[in-house]
């Protein structure tokens, strides 16, 4: 039988505190809703509905890269009710999964498991025991055990209220049965809301089986209401990334102090320092050492190479056995090759450099291409950039370039070659020679500092 999703994300969320729909709110660097539907992409779905209503335009945008129909709920009167809105758009006798867009964390095995487990015919149920149910609707059973009633929190009396099996609201409906049950669903709570939750009673009536299976990990059930909420669920997150880099064999250095908003394949013998924030897709080859307070977005560094403290590399790959850093700023394009040296304060953009060749501090290397054994001195800058368009320097194997060059791209400096200190590189540099820009160095003699005049001799006070 046929899968439909629906994704319950039309509210607001106003203890957010926040213009943003709840759903597009961050978590581990992607909006929660993203988490969601890449979660429910993985179980391959006949379709995707997701049912939205504040702000739903803003929601449209931030998803293009899924596949899913939306539905509007323009009128905000409980999970019923958004699932009565989208029911006319289910595919008739597919099975219905509810999901929710604050519901970040569910896995794609969970659900699986979940689905595998519930007869086709059956209401299928997700449950959980937690330590705090509070504000959580309980799962009610009869003298069989079996389960035969939700009530929310606010409407349970003081004895359900001490029942800590709670609702994780996600259902696996089938579609034959579905019609009846939200055109039977009654605002008879406290809040006038037509409750999902209901349909449980109604499934007893019938007597249609109801299929409960219940989940370990609270984490992936945690819902997010509020700010505090949410930065509670990215730590708990957090840690279980940084656990499953530590089962791996990476050495973190503190695991309260990791940040992954992405993926992170880490080869053996990795260590991360602490306050490192990892952004897309970062691959660590063998025995990578990455120090304090870098930031790493989609990126390959190669194994034996050192990214050292304050370091901000995006979209570059790091040869084997190079060093980046102290203070070092990678942009995208940057192509370090083996045993290459980029030291504090340097800057490169859209470059290529060569094996062994050395960048060490104070320098801007941009759309260039650096061969071998390069040497660049400190402040070297490439002027690419003629204020309209961006031209490439080349700079062959085994060249040194003096401290404070200028390199006035397009310009090539031939292999071998030597700049010396200050010079201005307005055309080709010949291999093998010495370049310079000749200056004629004049002192005088009887030349005086300039100095502030006293207070006096001002009239300040």
């Amino acid at each position: 039988m046929a899968l439909s999703v629906i994704v319950l994300a039309a509210g607001q969320g106003t203890r957010m505190n926040s213009t943003k729909p709840k759903v597009l709110q961050q978590l581990a660097g992607k909006p929660l809703l993203h988490h969601v539907l890449l979660t429910a992409q993985q179980l391959v779905p006949e379709q995707i509905l997701v049912v939205c209503g504040y702000r739903g335009e803003e929601l449209q945008k931030a998803c293009q890269e899924f596949k899913v129909d939306w539905v509007w709920q323009t009128e905000q009167r409980g999970t019923g009710h958004a699932v009565q809105v989208a029911y006319p758009d289910i595919v008739a006798n597919n099975r219905v999964l509810v999901l929710y867009g604050d519901v970040p964390l569910i896995s794609t095995a969970t659900l699986k498991n979940f689905i595998n487990s519930t007869p086709a015919d059956a209401l299928g149920i997700l449950t959980a025991q937690v330590a705090k149910p509070q504000g959580l609707g309980r799962i009610i059973r009869d003298s069989n055990n079996k389960v035969i009633h939700i009530i929310e929190h606010k409407d349970a009396s003081p004895e359900q209220q001490q029942i800590t099996e709670i609702n994780t609201g996600i259902y696996l409906i089938p579609q034959r049965h579905l019609a009846a049950w939200l055109a039977n669903l009654k605002p008879q709570n406290s809040q006038q809301e037509y409750y999902l939750t209901d349909i449980i009673a109604l499934a007893v009536n019938d007597k249609v089986a109801i299929s409960d299976c219940s989940i370990a990990d609270e984490i992936e059930i945690t819902g997010v209401n509020s700010q505090q909420q949410l930065a509670m669920l990215e730590r708990q997150y957090q840690l279980t990334l940084a656990q499953q880099l530590l089962e791996h064999g990476v050495k973190v250095y503190d695991p309260n102090r990791l940040d992954i908003r992405g993926v992170v394949n880490a080869g053996k013998d990795c260590s991360i320092d602490v306050n490192v924030v990892f952004e897309g897709t970062v691959v660590l080859g063998d025995n990578v050492q990455i120090g304090a307070n870098v930031f790493l977005k989609d990126c390959v560094v190669e194994s034996d190479a050192v990214i050292l403290p304050f370091s901000m590399l995006d979209n570059v790959v790091v040869g084997i056995g190079a060093q980046v850093g102290p203070f070092a700023r990678l942009r995208p394009g940057t192509r370090l090759h083996a045993q290459t040296k980029v030291g504090n304060f340097v800057e490169i953009k859209n470059s290529n450099i060569g094996v062994g060749t050395k960048v060490n501090h104070l320098s801007y290397i941009g759309d260039a291409q650096l061969g071998s054994s390069v040497n660049i001195g400190a402040g070297v800058i490439t002027c690419n950039y003629d204020g309209a368009h961006k031209h490439q320097t080349i700079i062959e194997d085994e060249v040194f370039i003096g401290s404070n060059c200028e390199l006035i791209a397009p310009v090539r400096v031939g292999k071998g070659a030597t700049l010396a200190a200050g010079t201005t590189l307005l055309k080709d540099a010949p291999p093998g020679g010495l370049t310079l820009t000749k200056k004629m160095l004049t002192s005088i003699l009887d030349w005086r500092r300039p100095t502030k005049a006293k207070a006096s001799q001002t009239g300040e006070k």
